[in-house]
């Protein structure tokens, strides 16, 4: 039982920071005084012409930005299985073959439902 009392210990300290954090020192320090200067959006020293809420952008740029990060993360995968391609033989082609497979249904399946069309 002596061994848990460690971990009894760490359980404790991880749960009580972010509590004591959150609850007894932010108010502490946090500005809690609001006007209008300090509600406004810092636009680098210059004043906001518009509403940040006056105009929507079409979901479809946020599709293509998650398919650009999923692409994206895809060559930082590539790029060490490149690099030891011979060391890891055909087991190593073979799960590549089968990651970009699943990458490729992917792309078919967004350019089928026509997420790639720039509106």
């Amino acid at each position: 039982m002596a061994n848990y009392s460690v971990l009894l210990v760490a359980v404790v300290i991880v749960l009580s920071v972010p509590i004591l954090t959150l609850f007894v020192l932010a108010p502490l320090v946090r500005a809690s005084v609001r006007n209008k200067v300090k509600l406004e959006p810092y636009e680098c020293g210059v004043p906001p012409t518009s509403l940040a809420f006056d105009h929507r952008f079409s979901v479809r740029y946020f599709l293509i930005a998650v398919l650009f990060i999923v692409f994206d993360v895809e060559t930082v995968f590539l790029f060490p299985w490149a690099i030891r391609f011979k060391q890891l033989g055909w087991l190593g082609a073979v799960e590549m073959a089968v990651f970009l497979a699943i990458l490729l249904v992917g792309y078919f399946y967004a350019w089928k439902r026509k997420v790639l069309t720039w509106v």
